[in-house]
């Protein structure tokens, strides 16, 4: 055997090779991502006490609830059965998951990039033509051609191009994530409130009809003492009205309850016509939540944290940009059987091959790649705004329910101060209209004083538990923040 000089060098030059593009593909053309900055500060403004610092800990002697199953916070066994059905049958919460695998599917397209490129491909042509009026004859030449070819292609990675790209895709499934979750908790969010204020207007309703029964009897005891010449009939007409009125407030009830059954069904991913949800005894107590550090929301919150991961897809754009002012480097090789026989198609005369690597550079396109690096800067500088503008909302908006269920708490207690003073009112009137001092009609404004008292003591602590839902998803609820990035390259 003959054996060539260059045959001894063959595996350490190409081992070099393979080693030198390795140390290309190491680089990356554009800005390695950090994230924007952003001065949170170091307290709320509102503050918070101990017992929120210390966990999610409801009023004693409730014992402390999960974090991540943030509803359960109110301890009623109905609300989380639906919450649970809300998880598994939502129709925005399944759209959004899609988006998800989408998103997914995007980033495992992009990682593609890093493998070469395999085909293959079989043929057959046939053709003819006249053998030309030279020749005397009207004959014509008809040939047959079969092929058999394989192929590979592998654009190599030099500048980082399809690294930024995977990187960018790889934040945008993030963000994509996040988006799920932030529809995820937008849902539970918005049933675990129609369950409250529904339940809060059972409540009102329970009032009333009781309200009702109490106006009833004093009518009849109006009625009688008219009969016996006590009291007269303009009392009897005030006593009726009463009655009356509070039946049709309490009427007025049903419409609303019937939107918020409707509501929570749709919620739920089924048709109202299919759900029903009966009267409870009220038994619902506002929870005290922790709201932790303002840094931390940076991180629990899942439309914070999806904003950010597109600020970090728009960074990478940047080198996805960059990179196209530098030459690509494809190896290629093509290789086959080409023979006009069929029977001799995969014999060693009709086999080719070919083998070679490609540089491909733009010279000039009239200022195509600088408007798209611009661009991609300018996407980034957006994006970068829209984190800071996502942060700043939700940090106005923790301090905005903090302060809230601060002053409502305040609030309340000068309502219940007001409450019990209506109902010592009405206990002394009613004592007075039985001892014939007073006509009915002032039995009347007071009693409709208590009411008032009463209705809005209810549709305070339902206002109060809206919020303190609202603070929970300001918080980012239950949320754990991003799952840990996979590596972009399988390498």
């Amino acid at each position: 055997m003959i054996r060539f000089p260059f045959q001894n060098a063959f595996f350490p030059r190409s081992a070099v090779t393979l080693a030198l593009c390795a140390m290309l593909g190491a680089c990356a053309v554009g800005p390695d991502y950090q994230r924007p900055e952003l001065d949170v500060g170091a307290t709320y403004k509102e503050g918070q006490s101990q017992a929120q610092v210390d966990g999610w800990k409801r009023a004693e002697p409730r014992d402390e609830a999960d974090r991540g199953q943030w509803w359960r916070v109110y301890d009623d066994a109905t609300l989380n059965g639906l919450v649970d059905r809300l998880n598994t049958s939502n129709q925005t919460i399944a759209q959004a998951e899609a988006n998800y695998r989408q998103a997914l599917g995007v980033v495992r397209a992009a990682r593609s990039g890093f493998y070469p490129t395999v085909g293959a491909g079989a043929g057959m042509t046939r053709s003819g033509g006249g053998n030309g009026a030279s020749s005397g004859t009207g004959g014509s030449t008809v040939s047959n051609q079969y092929s058999l070819t394989g192929s590979v292609s592998w654009e190599l990675d030099v500048w980082g191009r399809v690294r930024r790209s995977t990187e960018s895709s790889e934040a945008s499934a993030s963000a994509s994530y996040a988006d799920l979750a932030a529809t995820r908790l937008s849902a539970q969010a918005a049933l675990v409130q129609t369950y409250l204020q529904l339940r809060v207007l059972d409540e009102q309703k329970r009032l009333l009809d009781a309200t009702v029964a109490a106006y009833e009897k004093s009518l009849q005891l109006t009625q009688n003492r008219y009969e016996v010449g006590v009291a007269g009939q303009a009392d009897v007409a005030v006593a009726r009205t009463q009655v009356e009125s509070t039946r049709a407030q309490s009427i007025d009830l049903d419409w609303q309850r019937g939107q918020y059954e409707h509501a929570i069904a749709v919620l739920m991913g089924q048709a109202p016509s299919h759900f029903s949800l009966p009267p409870a005894v009220f038994t619902l107590q506002l929870p005290q939540i922790p709201v932790g550090l303002p840094s931390e929301l940076l991180e629990r919150r899942p439309d914070v944290a999806a904003a950010e991961r597109r600020a970090a897809a728009a960074n990478a754009q940047i080198g996805v940009a960059e990179a196209a002012w530098f030459p690509s480097l494809t190896l290629s090789a093509d290789g086959g059987f080409r023979n006009g026989q069929f029977a001799e198609l995969l014999t060693a005369p009709a086999r080719f091959w070919s083998l070679g690597p490609a540089l491909a550079l733009t010279i000039f396109d009239g200022g195509a790649r600088a408007a798209q690096v611009e661009q991609a800067r300018a996407a980034y500088d957006s994006q970068a705004a829209a984190y800071r503008q996502a942060a700043l909302v939700g940090l106005r908006e923790v301090e905005d329910y903090l302060i809230q269920l601060r002053v409502m708490e305040n609030e309340q207690v000068v309502q219940r101060r007001a409450l019990e003073s209506a109902r010592e009112s009405l206990r002394l009137i009613q004592n007075q209209y039985r001892a014939g001092l007073v006509d009915y009609l002032s039995v009347a404004v007071v009693d409709a004083t208590a009411l008032s008292s009463e209705r809005n003591a209810l549709s305070l602590l339902g206002t109060r538990l809206v919020a303190s839902v609202n603070l929970i998803v300001a918080l980012g609820g239950g949320w754990d923040g991003l799952p840990p990035a996979q590596p972009a390259n399988p390498g």
